[in-house]
């Protein structure tokens, strides 16, 4: 009784595990809800020519397990979240005193990079960046249904020793110093 019992269950666990196979697409990733009080805010960049500012977070998790000389762990996720420059009356972005750009309180687009292992197989080298795939949300974390070229293409800019992350790697680099 216990021989077909045994051939069912690994059966089904089988099956389970070709229905959680990688697809290639940004499904994969899922809306970091909370990010902004869960995750490490790293860099703050002021983007004058397209009037946002762009805020970027990680998990705790890869940030603390990031070293120096060595790819980002498995499980990274990085975050960045655009807000609208506040404009003058002449169409520029209005600055604090520190010559910051102001922001309008709300993020306009939440878009997502998330590495784990395997993920980036099934892309051809014009597009593939290591193990990372890209999603894009809304701030109240619906799913964009935009192309995600631009991501592929931007971060293939990077570096493979940087692996394939701009800011966040420079990050790590500064500040193992």
């Amino acid at each position: 009784m216990q021989g077909p019992f045994v051939i069912a269950a690994a059966s089904i666990l089988a099956g389970a595990a070709l229905a959680q196979a990688y697809r290639p697409g940004p499904e994969n990733i899922a809306f970091p809800a909370g990010f902004e009080r869960e995750f490490i805010r790293y860099a703050t960049v002021d983007k004058p020519d397209r009037k946002i500012v762009r805020f970027l977070y990680v998990n705790r998790e890869a940030f603390e397990a990031a070293r120096q000389g060595e790819p980002l762990p498995y499980g990274t996720v990085i975050v960045m979240a655009d807000k609208r420059a506040r404009l003058g009356a002449d169409g520029t972005p209005l600055l604090d005193l520190d010559g910051r750009i102001i922001t309008e309180p709300d993020y306009t687009v939440v878009a997502v990079q998330q590495k784990e292992r395997g993920w980036g197989e099934g892309y051809g080298p014009e597009k593939r960046n290591g193990e990372w795939e890209y999603a894009s949300f809304t701030p109240e974390g619906q799913r964009r249904s935009v192309s995600l070229d631009g991501c592929f293409s931007c971060h293939l800019q990077a570096r493979k020793a940087e692996d394939y992350a701009f800011q966040f790697w420079d990050y790590v680099q500064a500040r193992r110093r």
